[in-house]
């Protein structure tokens, strides 16, 4: 296999785009309105947006990052930029929150047209760096041709909290896209892992701004009309981008349901790189674990215990007698839940006070 470095086209530009949006509700205690799970270390000393700037950061023809996230989030973006030597493109921060085809719109006005945008969400874990480089390069050559490059992951498991891209004609090392399927069933995800014509859809892409912003004027005008009378009406102030508040009007749609399954331009690129999107806590059990392995983090005292997932915060955290247990302890808030049941634990924070969501 060739190196990521010696894949790609001479001259070509690369541009991360980093969405930075994401509120990391199912992970709380540890991530918060004020500082969801991008921005806290989950795993390793980095967090998880620091992870992803540096990650793209290797990539060959790379430019600095732009990043578009929560303007509440600005402070903080440029204090974890700054931890690691990392002075962003811009920083474009949505007046609201309108998802991701309104957020790579307003990206896509910030680079040079013709060059391409690797979109990222800033809270998913890559293992294998390398293999995530000759994902990348992969995808490049379709991309300079026009093509709207998603990435796939081989499933591991019949998850059905993953959106499938099912698979069509190979064209090499790239393919096209059958269709884009919802969160499936459990009889429906197990049928997807034997078939093997199936794979998680990563929620990352690859193409040029134009061809972006071409897609969207055909299949949801709406966005880019808005998204270029805010983009025209933006302030800055110190790498800060601040577009207009008619971004306010811009239609909520996912890139995904806006552009990928409708368009007839989709490629996919397998990625076996060790790619999660940590969305719960039983994933980052299943990270760190295998069999009846427990996680632990932080000062824990465990007595017969299998399967779970202890972090401590500021005092010990002792467990006995139970099996496949998520507790997680901060210094205002203690988490006790089943495994099996650590997706609700977004359903809690209704029921809280606003001061601990």
């Amino acid at each position: 296999m060739l190196c990521a470095a010696e894949s790609y086209p001479p001259g070509m530009h690369i541009t991360p785009v980093i969405l930075s949006g994401g509120s990391g509700t199912r992970l709380w205690p540890l991530s918060r309105q004020q500082r969801p799970k991008q921005f806290v270390a989950l795993t390793g000393q980095r967090t998880l947006f620091q992870q992803t700037v540096l990650r793209a950061a290797e990539i060959e023809g790379v430019t600095a990052p732009v990043v578009v996230g929560n303007r509440n989030h600005a402070a903080i973006i440029g204090e974890q930029s700054r931890e690691i030597d990392v002075e962003p493109r811009a920083v474009i921060v949505e007046p609201e929150g309108r998802n991701t085809a309104p957020a790579i719109a307003l990206a896509a006005h910030s680079v040079d047209p013709d060059d391409l945008m690797l979109v990222m969400p800033s809270d998913s874990l890559i293992l294998d760096e390398a293999a995530f480089r000759d994902a990348v390069a992969a995808a490049a050559d379709p991309a300079e041709d026009g093509r709207l490059v998603t990435f796939g992951v081989h499933p591991s498991r019949p998850e059905t909290g993953y959106g499938y891209i099912e698979v069509g004609q190979s064209r090499g090392s790239w393919s096209l896209v059958s269709r884009f399927v919802e969160k499936p069933d459990l009889p429906t995800a197990q049928a997807y892992l034997s078939g093997g014509r199936h794979l998680w859809n990563a929620g990352m892409f690859l193409f040029t701004a134009r061809r972006l912003l071409e897609e969207l004027t055909r299949h949801v005008p709406d966005v880019v009309e808005t998204v270029a009378a805010a983009w025209s009406e933006r302030s800055e102030t110190s790498g800060i981008v601040l577009p207009g508040d008619s971004f306010g009007s811009a239609p909520s749609i996912s890139i995904d349901h806006g552009v990928m399954e409708r368009s007839d331009r989709v490629a996919v690129v397998p990625m076996d790189a060790g790619w999660s999107d940590i969305g719960s806590w039983e994933a980052l059990w299943e990270m760190g674990a295998t069999g009846a392995a427990n996680v632990t983090l932080g000062e824990t005292v465990l007595h017969d215990v299998n399967g779970s997932y202890v972090r401590s915060g500021d005092r010990l955290i002792a467990v006995i007698g139970l099996d496949d247990v998520i507790v997680v302890d901060t210094p205002d808030a203690l988490l006790i839940t089943s495994k099996s049941r650590s997706q609700e634990v977004k359903q809690l924070l209704p029921k809280l006070p606003d001061e601990l969501r």
